[in-house]
């Protein structure tokens, strides 16, 4: 028998402070109908000054232990992406452990920004794999509102604040059986990582300067989404060895409605519930596919053992996904 690993629960957690449109608009040259009908947000998310996101990760990691039954000192690895943490150290994943009170794991973030959920369920996905680690928490976590520049109306319409977690275990997969068909729960729960990035793209989308804002080059990143990655995603699919038209889901990074819909639907996703959380949550990052992933779970949308594409793009032009069976 061989190790691999399987994601147990999830969890997610927003603030309470909620902009709208019509508030946007009285701040900036915008309005509800234009921003809907551009990236389709109708709210989002703000986290206040004394809500840092090392607090969005904890609440969202808590709930997701709380699910899968587990205290935080069965935990042995941390991996928090996020592309918002102001301070070097201590990271964001040493704060988070220390938030919970798990005793003494391995705590490392990872900035691959919009896509960073993805990369760091691989990370856990691997150590679990390599015996590294036994029972890892992944956390998902942004707070764009600290990086956006509420005067410019092409970005800060697009941002939210908020954090979503996942709890990722070593499990047995079993050996083929006489047949050579492998039994229903050898597959693995979490499928192998496709990842990569277009280094020379990488200023289309960016969060730097002191203080750091963050800023983009919309069209550019909405044609390379919309032409490149439908193919990328089918190729994670094949990874796993499933048909697109037997997903149950479809969770892309929630940056655009525009993106959002055609992509699913050239992936050939013709069954699948597909996320739409950008409605309600706007683009929140690293956080945007395990919130969208714990809403649909919460709500009964998806269900235990459902294959469900997670697919990050963005931030330095990077990509990464996997297609996961639904805790």
């Amino acid at each position: 028998m061989t190790h691999g690993s399987r994601l147990t629960a999830v969890g997610h957690y927003q603030p309470a402070g909620i902009l709208t449109n019509e508030d946007l608009a009285g701040m900036v040259d915008t309005s509800d109908e234009w921003i809907r009908s551009r990236v389709g947000i109708r709210t989002r998310h703000v986290a206040g000054p004394d809500e840092p996101v090392d607090e969005l990760a904890a609440h969202a990691a808590a709930k997701a232990l709380a699910a899968a039954g587990h205290g935080p000192e069965t935990v042995d690895l941390v991996v928090v992406a996020t592309s918002t943490a102001i301070d070097r150290s201590p990271n964001t994943a040493a704060r988070v452990a220390a938030r919970l009170g798990i005793p003494s794991p391995a705590a490392m973030d990872v900035n691959v920004v919009c896509a960073g959920f993805p990369h760091a369920l691989a990370t856990a996905d691997h150590a679990v794999r390599a015996g590294a680690a036994t029972r890892a928490l992944v956390i998902g976590a942004d707070k764009m509102s600290e990086v956006t520049d509420w005067t410019d109306r092409t970005t800060c319409v697009l941002v939210g604040d908020g954090a979503g977690a996942a709890v990722v275990e070593a499990d047995v997969e079993r050996p083929a059986g006489a047949d050579g068909a492998a039994a229903a729960d050898a597959r693995p729960g979490i499928g192998p990582v496709l990842w990569g990035s277009v280094p020379e793209m990488g200023h289309a989308v960016r969060i730097e300067g002191t203080p750091p804002r963050f800023a983009q080059e919309g069209q550019s990143v909405y044609r390379w989404a919309t032409t490149r990655l439908p193919a990328i995603a089918r190729q994670v699919c094949e990874r796993s060895g499933i048909a697109p038209a037997d997903l149950a889901g479809v969770v892309l990074h929630q940056a655009n409605l525009r993106i959002i819909e055609p992509l699913a639907e050239k992936i050939g996703a013709v069954n699948a519930v597909v996320a739409r959380d950008v409605t309600e949550s706007g683009n929140t990052s690293a956080a945007s596919i395990p919130l969208a992933l714990s809403k649909l779970v919460e709500r009964g949308e998806l269900t235990t053992g459902d294959p469900v594409l997670l697919f990050g793009f963005g931030g330095n032009l990077s990509y990464a996904g996997q297609v996961i069976r639904c805790p």
